[in-house]
């Protein structure tokens, strides 16, 4: 552990905060989707554009801050990067087309990847493997208490003063985390580990991904996250248009989801140390598996309505965060002196599954529960054939 930080747990809200960066930015005005395209005149797939350029620019963001983070320390960048989501931020509310709607949201989340990835970076800082997965569970865990609200609180800013009041509120959020950060945040990647040169850092990529363990990792939480991002792009039409289901039905709905999450989470936090992040890892990606492929055949046939649809998203929603925090742990684990570079990847080939299927599922849109439930069933099973790869190779302990 860094001597820098004496008690390192005493950051795991804010790192919590940090992380749920992407998920408020999306989360939070969801339910207005079909507003915005309303207000702002544009069809229903431009709007869902905002999401897919929202993720491919957390994708890019991402390359960019881990690897340098190794080379040039944390702090600076993370304050940065929130710097530019505000902003980003401030554009958003001030759009009047799409066309600027979508080019802010790309700003904002250039500025969000810093947050997002550099506080996972910071977790494989302070914390040894065990410790590392168990803290990454309870920060998913405050990040998912947090999420709960925003499809809720989005839509009652929505009633109460539109859809930009959504911006507004997190343009306040950002702001906090800036001046929390800079008070509360010193750097925690000493000089002396950081890597010899940028280019030096940047190859640190070729070599995490020619390794057939750290690929099952990131696809494993790639896919399962790819998966998730179909239902939030093709949820607000296939619940409120296709089903017939209000806004703020919507959001309750959606917020079921994030409770699965609060629960799985829970269970791996409380199991992992016990079990191991392996045994973890086969046990969600076998719930993955089935719930997709039992949505793909409920849910494209139309057979038992709204309630299976809501019933499979549920078990399969709710073990991506489980997912998610064991793959990172155990592929940090890894590359202890490479964790920017390791966390960006992984986080980056996340968000980037998560960009391709959220344009699938957008381009395919056809107001029916069809695409979104292929899909998903697809990542479900590509997520649990995916950990057969880190069955491979050397164990763990023997990589850098």
């Amino acid at each position: 552990m860094s001597s820098v930080v004496a008690k390192p747990h005493r950051l795991i809200v804010l790192l919590a905060a940090l992380v749920a960066f992407g998920p408020l930015s999306i989360d939070m005005y969801l339910p207005s989707l079909p507003l915005i395209a309303q207000d702002l005149g544009a069809p229903e797939a431009q709007i869902q554009l905002t999401i897919s350029v929202f993720l491919a620019g957390l994708c890019a963001g991402m390359l960019l801050y881990g690897p340098l983070s190794d080379r040039f320390g944390r702090r600076r960048l993370l304050l940065g990067g929130i710097a530019l989501y505000l902003v980003a931020t401030v554009g958003c509310i001030l759009a009047s087309k799409a066309e600027q709607l979508v080019f802010w949201r790309l700003f904002q989340a250039l500025g969000g990847a810093g947050a997002s990835v550099l506080a996972r970076a910071i977790v494989r800082d302070l914390f040894p493997l065990n410790d590392a997965a168990r803290v990454l569970s309870l920060m998913h865990l405050v990040t998912m208490i947090a999420t709960l609200i925003a499809p809720l609180l989005g839509s009652w800013l929505m009633m109460f003063d539109g859809w930009r009041a959504i911006f507004v509120a997190l343009l306040a959020f950002a702001g906090v985390c800036l001046l929390a950060s800079a008070w509360k945040i010193p750097e925690t990647h000493p000089a002396d580990a950081r890597g010899a040169s940028v280019a030096a850092v940047f190859r640190a990529y070729g070599q995490i991904a020619l390794q057939p363990q750290a690929l099952g990792y990131i696809l494993c939480m790639g896919l399962s996250f790819g998966g998730m991002f179909a239902f939030i792009t093709a949820s607000p039409f296939v619940y409120i248009e296709h089903f017939g289901v209000s806004p703020q039905g919507y959001a309750w709905l959606f917020s079921l989801n994030i409770g699965g999450i609060i629960v799985a989470t829970l269970l791996n936090a409380r199991l992992v140390t016990r079990l191991g992040t392996q045994r973890m890892l086969v046990c969600g990606a076998s719930i993955a598996a089935l719930s997709g492929i039992a949505l793909a055949l409920l849910g494209g046939s139309g057979t038992g309505g709204l309630p299976a649809v809501v019933i499979c998203l549920l078990f399969y929603v709710s073990v991506t965060g489980l997912l998610g925090a064991n793959s990172v742990a155990s592929l940090l684990s890894r590359y202890p002196k490479q964790a920017g570079a390791a966390a960006g990847l992984a986080v980056a080939g996340q968000f980037g599954l998560g960009t391709a299927c959220s344009a699938l599922v957008g381009a395919l849109h056809d107001g029916s529960p069809l695409p979104m439930s292929l899909l998903i069933g697809v990542t479900g099973v590509g997520c649990l054939l995916a950990l057969l790869l880190t069955r491979q190779g050397r164990p763990a302990a023997s990589a850098q």
